[in-house]
């Protein structure tokens, strides 16, 4: 096979942007493919064809692998580390290593302890109320309630109007993620079967709930190495982008196993 490539998702209301910095930090020639999720401006809503799931939410990412006839690194923040995590699933032999920052993976607490489900219980009520806000129209609300419970008090009127108009356009595709993520059904058992390497960075002024998730997948993933972000909280990524994104792209090369022969231009790629 060639090169591996990296292929980066994003968090829910953000888009492939998002990983500009990651693309400054890793080695000119490597491939880096930053697809968009269903619901975003460049992709269009979900068809409704049935009960969305993370396969589905994985199923073009699957098939970009098919097509790059290469192994791939697979990097991930929130809503998309949990979907890397089933793309994995579908592809395991395929992947190279993956870098997980703070995966929204709340099937991993379902058959957990008291303090697990307590902090599913947590998440479950502000589904709820988005559900509620979505179905009266009031997409601004509820993307403030969204922003504010990852990111704090006083988080939303401090984003710029354009990022406030995506995560508002995002919001009724963030309660199908919040849905399809409590009903996932890949058990912990598949991931003691990876035989790659896994960076799980969290924040570390994270919520609960992303320690107890990151605590699940620690112990269930073979070769993971988990590792805190100093001062950082969910929104590392955006918020401390540099020191994010020399861990991702430091692990990613410590990893990649195939010579470079090629320099080609790098893809920068917006999902079709």
């Amino acid at each position: 096979m060639n090169q591996p490539h990296v292929i980066a998702l994003h968090c829910s209301g953000a888009s492939g942007s998002q990983w500009r910095h990651l693309r400054r930090m890793l080695p000119d020639h490597t491939p880096l493919w930053c697809p968009h999720f269903i619901g975003s401006p460049w992709t269009g809503h979900w068809s409704g064809q049935h009960a969305f799931t993370l396969a589905d939410e994985a199923a073009p990412i699957v098939a970009m692998i098919d097509s790059l006839g290469a192994r791939v690194h697979l990097v991930g923040h929130s809503y998309g580390a949990a979907v890397a995590l089933r793309v994995a699933r579908e592809r395991p032999n395929r992947i190279a290593s993956m870098v997980l920052y703070e995966p929204t993976a709340l099937h991993v607490l379902s058959a957990a302890g008291p303090e697990e489900q307590a902090a599913l219980a947590e998440v479950g009520i502000l589904s709820a109320v988005l559900d509620r806000l979505i179905l009266a129209g009031d997409h601004r609300t509820a993307a403030q309630q969204f922003v504010e419970y990852w990111n704090g008090p006083g988080a939303w009127p401090a984003l710029r109007e354009e990022a406030q108009a995506d995560v508002i356009h995002y919001m009724p595709k963030a309660c199908l993620d919040f849905r399809a993520l409590r009903f996932e059904r890949t058990p912990l058992a598949v991931y003691r079967h990876f035989r790659f390497p896994v960076l799980l960075l969290t924040g570390q002024h994270t919520r609960p709930l992303m320690q107890l998730i990151g605590r699940q997948l620690a112990r269930s993933l073979r070769f993971a190495l988990p590792q805190s972000v100093d001062g950082a909280g969910h929104m590392g990524p955006v918020t401390h982008p540099d020191a994010v994104a020399a861990l991702m792209a430091g692990f990613i090369q410590r990893n990649n196993d195939t010579i470079v022969v090629d320099a080609t231009p790098i893809p920068y790629r917006r999902a079709a």
